[in-house]
C-alpha cells in the first residue's frame, strides 16, 4: 500500500522506495486545505481553455458541494485530490492542465482566491456590526454615564458613541484597503521565474482574474477597487516573488489581530459594566450563562457573562497565529520553500475566529439592555469640574478661579469635597459678577 501511495504522488515517479507512513501523514495537508476546493477548481477553470477540462472540473466541484467527493489515501492536498479526480473523469487530457503552471503558483493563486472571498464575507459582517453600534449610539445619544480614565469616573460619556464606535469603521477600511494586495495575480510565475507559455497571460488577466476580483465586492459601493492595481498582477509576479510572497497572509493576520484587540476591549467593558458593582447593562440570555453556586448555608443562581469572556480570550488566539506565522516566514530564503505549507492553518483559523467573533458581538450589541437610571445615578456634580474650568478659560476668568482655589486652601485637591467646593465658589462668584 505504501508503495502504491508513493507512485500515485505528483513526484512519485522519481523514487523506487516507499514513503515512511509517518512522513506521509506529516506531509499531508488535505485535512485542512480541502476548504479551498472551490478556489482550486475556479482557479483551474480560469486557467484552462480545453472544454473537457473545464466541464470535468465543474463536475468535481459539484461532488465537493454535494458531499459526494471521496478523498483517497494518496491525496496529499486539495490540489492532488482534485487532479486525481479530474483524471478519473476525463482521462489523460487532464494532465494538460499543468501546461505552463507550477504547483507553486497554483497554491499561491488558490490562497488568494480563497482569501478574497473570505475578505468579502468579513467586510459584510463588519458592516452589520457597525450599523448596530451606530444605531445604538444614535438612539441612546442622550443617555449619559460616567466616563472612566484609570477606572476612575470622569466627564460624561456614552456607552458606544465615543469610545468604541470609531474603532470598527477603521477596521473595516483597513481590511478594504488590503483587498487589492490580496487580489494580485501570481499565475505565470511557474515554479520560480516564469514559464515559456506567457501568451496565456493576457487571457487570464483579461477574462478571469479581474472578473473574479471585481465580483467579490460588486455590492460594496464603499469598497470600489482601483482596477489599475491588477495590472501589476502577472507583470510583477512573473518573478520569484510570485510563488514566495505571503505578505498578504501576514497583513491579513495583522488585521485579524488588531480587530480582535478592539473586540476584546469592548468585551472587557461589557463584562465590567454588567457586573453587580456597575449594573449599567444587562446581556441577553442568548449571550450569558447562569451558574448555580452552593455555599455552606445557602445557594444562589448567578449570572455570568462567560460567553463575552470567551470573545476576550479569543484575541490571544489570533495574536498567536500572527506571531507564529511571522516566525516561520522571516527565516525563509528567497523563492518557494516547503515551510510555506504552514501558512494556511493560521489564515484559516484566524478567519474563522474573526467570522464568529464579529457575528456574536453584533448579536450582543443588538440585544443588550442598558439601565439608564443607574447610569444617571452614577453621575455626580464634581464630574463637571473640567467643563467648568474650560468655561472659565473661554471667559478669561481662569486667574480668578485659581485665586479662589488658593484662598480656600484646597490646592491640588482631587477629592469630591474639594472639587465641589471649587465649583460652589466659582458659581457664587459668577452670580455676583
Amino acid at each position: 500500500m505504501a508503495e502504491q501511495v508513493s507512485k500515485q504522488k505528483l513526484w512519485g515517479g522519481r523514487f523506487t522506495g516507499t514513503t515512511d507512513p509517518l512522513m506521509h501523514q506529516f506531509n499531508q495537508s488535505l485535512s485542512y486545505d480541502k476548504r479551498m476546493f472551490k478556489a482550486d477548481i475556479k482557479g483551474s477553470q480560469a486557467y484552462a481553455r480545453i472544454s473537457a477540462i473545464r466541464t470535468g472540473l465543474e463536475e468535481v466541484l459539484n461532488e465537493w458541494q454535494t458531499g459526494a467527493f471521496v478523498p483517497h489515501e494518496s491525496d496529499e492536498d486539495i490540489h492532488t485530490a482534485n487532479e486525481r479526480r479530474l483524471m478519473e473523469k476525463i482521462g489523460k487530457v487532464a494532465g494538460k492542465l499543468h501546461t505552463g503552471r507550477s504547483r507553486n503558483d497554483q497554491v499561491a493563486t488558490d490562497m488568494r482566491l480563497w482569501l478574497m472571498e473570505e475578505t468579502d464575507k468579513l467586510l459584510g459582517f463588519m458592516e452589520s456590526l457597525i450599523k448596530v453600534i451606530a444605531g445604538r449610539a444614535e438612539k441612546e445619544i442622550a443617555v449619559l454615564m460616567p466616563g472612566y480614565t484609570h477606572l476612575q469616573p470622569n466627564p460624561f460619556d456614552g456607552l458606544t458613541s465615543s469610545c468604541h464606535m470609531p474603532r470598527f469603521p477603521s477596521d473595516y477600511n483597513r481590511l478594504k484597503s488590503l483587498f487589492p494586495r490580496i487580489a494580485t495575480l501570481p499565475l505565470g510565475s511557474g515554479p520560480l521565474a516564469g514559464n515559456p507559455f506567457q501568451r496565456r497571460s493576457s487571457i487570464i488577466i483579461g477574462s478571469a482574474w479581474l472578473s473574479i476580483a471585481v465580483d467579490q465586492l460588486h455590492a460594496r459601493e464603499s469598497a470600489l477597487l482601483d482596477l489599475n492595481a491588477f495590472q501589476l498582477g502577472l507583470t510583477s509576479f512573473s518573478i520569484p516573488q510570485g510563488v514566495a510572497d505571503r505578505d498578504f497572509v501576514a497583513e491579513f493576520l495583522f488585521w485579524c489581530t488588531m480587530t480582535m484587540v478592539h473586540v476584546s476591549r469592548l468585551a472587557e467593558d461589557l463584562i465590567i459594566y454588567s457586573s453587580a458593582e456597575f449594573g449599567y447593562v444587562t446581556l441577553s440570555d442568548a449571550y450569558r450563562t447562569f451558574i448555580l453556586q452552593y455555599g455552606i448555608q445557602h445557594h444562589a443562581t448567578k449570572e455570568k457573562p462567560r460567553f463575552i469572556g470567551l470573545l476576550r480570550g479569543k484575541s490571544g488566539r489570533t495574536f498567536g497565529q500572527l506571531s507564529g506565522f511571522l516566525m516561520t516566514y522571516k527565516g525563509l530564503p528567497a523563492t518557494y520553500n516547503k515551510d510555506l505549507q504552514e501558512d494556511k492553518e493560521p489564515m484559516f483559523d484566524a478567519a474563522d475566529t474573526l467570522s464568529a467573533s464579529i457575528q456574536i458581538l453584533e448579536g450582543v450589541m443588538a440585544t443588550l439592555e442598558i439601565d439608564a437610571g443607574r447610569m444617571q445615578a452614577a453621575l455626580t456634580p464634581d464630574m463637571l469640574a473640567t467643563d467648568l474650568a474650560e468655561y472659565l478659560v473661554r471667559k478669561n476668568k481662569l486667574i480668578m478661579y485659581q485665586a479662589q482655589h488658593e484662598r480656600k486652601d484646597v490646592k491640588g485637591g482631587t477629592s469630591k469635597r474639594a472639587v465641589l467646593e471649587q465649583i460652589e465658589i466659582v458659581l457664587n462668584q459668577l452670580k455676583s459678577s
